[in-house]
């Protein structure tokens, strides 16, 4: 969780593209909330997501996910319709009660002419997206819903049922 006293440093100016996880089973006694995998309509979601990205212009020079399966699942499905052929790298700072601190300074050591797919959970990534933007009133991301976050400007959120990005509020 992000507290309002985190915020990304002021050089940061990496393209960053939020992506909340699709929509997952139900945790079971036999299922724990770190394996739960997509469910057929989360599987789904992540690829029309990753459709609506490559069509606006989502090139990453590299994609961060969190461990848990649902967002491993959502960042590969995503991957795969942009056409990205590099690794997926497991960020653990990126996991339910993470560090962001440790996040935000990947990201402020991330090439500033790169471009980051970031996958996972909420409040997280919201609170990332506060920090990177400075805005107190960044906008939960829905599952399967993506921000890009320009410098520090929200530039629009995406849907993977939306037929174009919306520009924030």
């Amino acid at each position: 969780m992000i507290d309002s006293t985190t915020r990304a440093d002021d050089a940061v100016i990496v393209i960053v593209f939020l992506v909340r996880h699709a929509h997952a089973v139900d945790e079971t006694p036999a299922l724990p909330d770190e394996a739960r995998h997509l469910s057929e309509r989360g599987r789904h979601a992540a690829r029309e997501l990753g459709r609506r990205l490559r069509w606006h212009d989502c090139t990453p020079t590299a994609i961060w996910t969190s461990p848990l399966t649902r967002a491993v699942m959502t960042a590969e499905l995503v991957a795969g319709t942009i056409e990205w052929s590099g690794p997926i790298e497991s960020v653990r700072g990126l996991a339910p009660g993470g560090s962001a601190r440790e996040v935000l300074a990947a990201i402020a050591a991330h090439d500033p002419s790169g471009s980051l797919v970031l996958v996972g959970h909420e409040p997280s990534l919201s609170g990332l997206g506060g920090a990177l933007t400075l805005r107190e009133d960044f906008p939960a991301l829905r599952k399967a819903q993506a921000a890009r976050i320009d410098g520090r400007e929200l530039r629009w959120l995406f849907s993977y049922d939306a037929e174009a990005p919306t520009p924030p509020a």
